[in-house]
C-alpha cells in the first residue's frame, strides 16, 4: 500500500480457473495453493489471491499461477487460462474509498456485509468490474477490462474530487 488514495496496479498475472468443485483436480489445486478454493463472493489470500467468480470458476492472481495450476490439474478436466492481459487493477485506499465506490455501484459495501476477504462482480459507473476489499483501512481492488480502464480512471478521478 502507498499513500496514494487511487493507483493502478499494472501487469498483475491473472489466471481464470474452471474446475468442478469436489473433483480430484479441485483437491489437488487447493493443496497446491495451500488453501481451499474460496466460497461464493469470498477471496482466499496467500502466495496467490483466489477470488470466487462462479460455482465452478475462480480468478487466481499471482506470479507462477498458470504453471502451478497446470501441474495441479494433472490428467483431470479443468480449464486454466492466462487472462493477465484482460484486466487491470485500480487500488483505492483511503477512509472515503467505500463512499467513492458506492457513488457508482449498487451493491452494499457496508462493513457488516462486505469486509476484508469479500469480492463481487458488479457494475461500477456502468463498467463491469470485480471488486475486492483487501483490508479495513478500507483498501479495495477494482479489476476492470483494459478497454474500460481509461473511462473508469477518469470516472474515479472525477468522483474522488469531492474528497480532496
Amino acid at each position: 500500500m502507498t499513500d496514494e488514495p487511487i493507483r493502478e496496479l499494472r501487469f498483475r498475472p491473472m489466471v481464470n480457473l474452471r474446475v468442478p468443485p469436489g473433483s480430484p483436480a479441485a483437491g489437488r489445486i487447493a493443496d497446491a495453493l495451500g488453501a481451499a478454493l474460496p466460497a461464493p463472493n469470498t477471496v482466499a489470500t496467500g502466495a496467490h489471491t483466489v477470488a470466487w467468480l462462479g460455482p465452478d470458476e475462480w480468478l487466481v492472481i499471482g506470479d507462477g499461477a498458470k504453471e502451478l495450476l497446470d501441474r495441479a490439474v494433472g490428467p483431470d478436466f479443468a480449464s486454466v487460462v492466462d487472462v493477465s492481459a484482460n484486466r487491470t487493477t485500480f487500488e483505492l485506499s483511503a477512509p472515503w474509498a467505500r463512499d467513492l465506490l458506492e457513488k457508482g455501484m449498487s451493491i452494499d459495501l457496508h462493513p457488516s456485509v462486505f469486509g476484508p476477504g469479500r469480492c463481487a462482480q458488479t457494475l461500477l459507473a456502468r463498467a463491469q468490474v470485480i471488486v475486492q476489499q483487501v483490508d479495513d483501512r478500507p483498501t479495495y481492488h477494482v479489476l476492470v477490462r483494459g478497454s474500460f480502464a481509461p473511462y473508469l480512471a477518469a470516472w474515479l478521478a472525477d468522483a474522488a474530487s469531492e474528497f480532496g
